[in-house]
């Protein structure tokens, strides 16, 4: 009996690295057949992972309870993040159908001039997805169109292509609006506007880097002439289904302050929202049911024009659901891996020689590169590195938005360079043109994780953790700083 005892009280056993691997395994094969194959959304093996993790755990003495508060636990972490993605949701909503998001693309296309088309082109993407928060929409609107344009004036498909993907991706970055940007920091450990301010350090010179870049390959197309149609037709019903005037920029811009003076994301969000909906009801003539309406909804483009109408036909509460969904199923695998110690067996494993800043953050670059690569999903490509590694930095006393900026700066803008990823399948089908060939352009994409690693190597931007902030994480592991 006394022996009986011992065994039902036993600790459970550590889990060996060969079987740790098996759920990832097991994802990377499962995420492949269902996005590659049945060209379906990942949520579904993400949950089958889960299932495969926790059998592990069981198999190795972890209790049911014990996982289940795994499962909870790890999706607590997100709940910051999944709050502000359902207030963007409404935020969106309402943008456009105020007319803000309808003003930025207006002005944003204004700026097009053939001797600078492909500069313009990475300029103008910017500003639809900073606006939007959507590297996706952005592609499969005004990059479309774009990419009429550039085949008109004989310029190359794939540094059209590649412009139109660093633009997307730059705002998909730093937008408060991407799921992405909200993503990160919830994983690391810190918020997202001092996520947002720290990626400057790492955005902004890979952007002047790709701005200087497109402008040198575009000064050759100077005599080009650009076919103007859909660029008028898009102006003309802009303007004839809007009331465009410059004073609707002025929410953007104000949100922008707020993200400087340091404002909470979920007031400042909400402000922006609340703006969005005064100006649809002052500017716009809508009706508070509508305002309300495109706030849980989305709002419904109906010019019918389908190049506005595709763009501006989105947002909404209801939007963001499906987002929700995905990383509540991502952070519950993570959060079982974790509490089974499966990720710190692998961290370990990975991190056995790493005893510096640069090759932490290098290892936290390739690992999120690697997971794009095998794993085909940028969400994973960020939630399991940002968990495996979020110890790593903490001991080093290095600040978790050094974390969150190296996986923004891989998992995010590596994600449409790899052909079977769900980016870059994307971005292949809507721009026509395989990632393969315009990767050699996406000049933002590629900068960004070498400078990244460069100022991880020289200490530049690695800023450390104050004595107060390590105090707070060695009383609570999991706070946000």
């Amino acid at each position: 009996m006394p022996e009986s005892g011992k065994g039902l009280n036993s600790p459970p056993k550590r889990i060996r690295p060969a079987v740790a691997v098996i759920p990832i395994l097991f994802l990377i094969a499962a995420l492949f057949v269902t996005i590659v194959v049945l060209k379906q959304d990942p949520h579904i093996p993400l949950l089958l992972a889960g299932a495969v993790a926790a059998a592990v755990g069981v198999l190795h003495g972890h209790r049911w309870p014990d996982i289940q508060k795994g499962i909870i636990h790890g999706i607590s972490l997100a709940m910051g993040a999944i709050l502000i993605l359902m207030v963007v949701g409404t935020m969106i909503g309402t943008w456009i159908s105020g007319g803000i998001v309808p003003a930025m693309m207006f002005y944003g296309l204004k700026i097009l001039s053939p001797g600078i088309f492909l500069a313009a082109t990475l300029v103008i993407c910017s500003i639809v997805s900073i606006g939007t928060g959507s590297s996706w929409s952005t592609a499969g609107t005004v990059g479309v169109a774009l990419i009429g344009i550039g085949q008109g004036l004989g310029i190359p498909t794939a540094m059209v292509a590649g412009a139109i993907v660093s633009g997307a991706y730059f705002g998909d970055k730093i937008s408060p609006l991407s799921d992405t940007t909200n993503l990160a920091p919830a994983v690391s450990g810190t918020d997202l506007f001092t996520h947002v301010r720290h990626m400057m350090y790492t955005a902004v010179p890979g952007y002047l880097a790709a701005l200087v870049l497109f402008g040198i390959l575009g000064m050759r197309f100077a005599g080009g002439r650009i076919e103007s149609d859909k660029i008028e037709a898009f102006f003309s019903t802009i303007q004839g289904n809007f009331q465009i005037h410059p004073v609707l920029l002025l929410p953007p811009v104000l949100v922008i302050v707020m993200v400087v003076l340091r404002v909470p994301p979920l007031p400042a969000l909400l402000g922006g929202m609340l703006l969005g909906a005064g100006f649809g009801m002052a500017m716009q003539g809508r009706t508070l049911a509508e305002v309300v309406l495109a706030a849980k909804a989305g709002f419904v483009s109906t010019t019918g024009v389908p190049m506005v109408d595709d763009l501006l036909t989105r947002g909404g509460l209801d939007s963001m659901m499906n987002t929700v969904a995905l990383i509540l199923c991502a952070l519950a695998f993570g959060g079982i891996m974790e509490r089974t110690g499966t990720l710190q067996v692998l961290a370990e494993a990975l991190l056995r020689k790493v005893r510096r800043t640069g090759p932490l953050v290098a290892t936290t670059v390739l690992s999120c590169i690697g997971m794009n690569v095998i794993a085909s999903d940028q969400y994973m490509a960020i939630v399991i590195p940002g968990r495996m590694y979020r110890s790593a930095y903490i001991r080093l006393r290095l600040h978790p938005k050094n974390l969150s900026r190296a996986l923004e700066a891989s998992g995010t803008l590596t994600s449409p360079l790899i052909p079977w990823n769900s980016c870059g399948a994307f971005m292949g089908a809507t721009l026509g043109i395989s990632p393969l060939l315009y990767l050699p352009y996406a000049f933002l994409n590629l900068v960004i994780p070498l400078i990244t690693v460069l100022y991880g190597y020289t200490g530049i931007t690695m800023h450390k953790m104050t004595p107060d902030e390590v105090k707070a994480l060695e009383e609570d592991p999991e706070r946000t700083i």
